[in-house]
């Protein structure tokens, strides 16, 4: 299934499947992660993130290329990190260049492939890891360097974590489309240029390692979102750099799922 997430006339949020003339058949959707088509319409009056996010978990350095633009060695363990949820933004709704940004040119884009556990799982084996998925969307992890680099007292949280830095959506694809989550094609495109083209292919890690690493002795709940990583092509490792500024539009795009384009706002 493609499961959207919307406001309906009366401002109710629901789930369902888009048909046509704005319009979805809506699904009834349990939290351990099933959906069942309850044969009512409603109509789409606003998209939102595809799920209210209970946790959001991040991975960096995890695409070969992306690490060897960087000058960065090849992780031996997952480097995770994290986003608030307040950071989620709903597709359509602009990325705000943080006020704080204060020096300028800083703020980056990152096409992620975005996992949502649907049920509880906790010392999850790799080998059964992709049972505790409910499905894939698309996130940009949107990034202040300057915050993530040199502001934020040696951690990445904080250059992560602005509001809208994190899109999401368009829709929430259930795992039985996408048997396979590491052969898929990823890009993003500022202004009508591809600035990012790869496949899932190029992970250094896994999904399912993924989910076995963050689950060791901890409890992923359904709707923890994990962030995969993002392939080569960020513009802070261009020459020169390229930096979101207000007036651009991004469009962060994976095969199977959609696009999410974001135009650029100041905050």
């Amino acid at each position: 299934m493609r499961i959207i997430r919307f406001q309906g006339d009366s401002g109710q949020t629901h789930h369902g499947i888009e048909t046509q003339g704005q319009q979805a058949e809506l699904v009834e959707f349990d939290p351990t992660g099933t959906f069942k088509l309850i044969s009512r319409t409603a109509r789409i009056v606003k998209r939102l993130a595809p799920i209210e996010p209970t946790n959001i978990y991040c991975i960096g350095l995890n695409y070969r290329a992306h690490a060897q633009e960087t000058g960065a060695a090849i992780p031996e363990q997952p480097v995770v990190f994290m986003k608030p949820t307040t950071a989620v933004a709903n597709p359509g709704d602009p990325i705000l260049i943080p006020r704080c940004c204060t020096h300028g040119d800083e703020v980056d884009y990152e096409v992620e492939l975005a996992v949502v556990i649907g049920k509880v799982g906790r010392n999850i084996p790799e080998e059964q890891a992709l049972d505790y998925v409910m499905g894939y969307t698309v996130a940009n992890d949107v990034s202040a360097r300057r915050w993530q680099k040199h502001s934020g007292g040696g951690q990445w949280i904080r250059g992560k974590s602005f509001d809208s830095f994190c899109p999401l959506g368009p829709v929430l694809v259930t795992r039985d489309e996408i048997p396979d989550p590491q052969s898929l094609s990823l890009s993003t495109t500022l202004n009508g240029s591809v600035m990012q083209s790869s496949n899932t292919s190029d992970m250094i890690f896994t999904v399912a390692r993924l989910i076995a690493f963050i689950s060791m002795d901890t409890t992923l709940l359904p709707n923890t979102l994990i962030l995969t990583g993002t392939p080569q092509g960020v513009g802070v490792a261009r020459k020169p750099p390229v930096f979101l500024k207000p007036g651009d539009t991004v469009k962060v795009e994976i095969d199977k799922i959609g696009a999410i384009t974001s135009n650029v706002e100041q905050g």
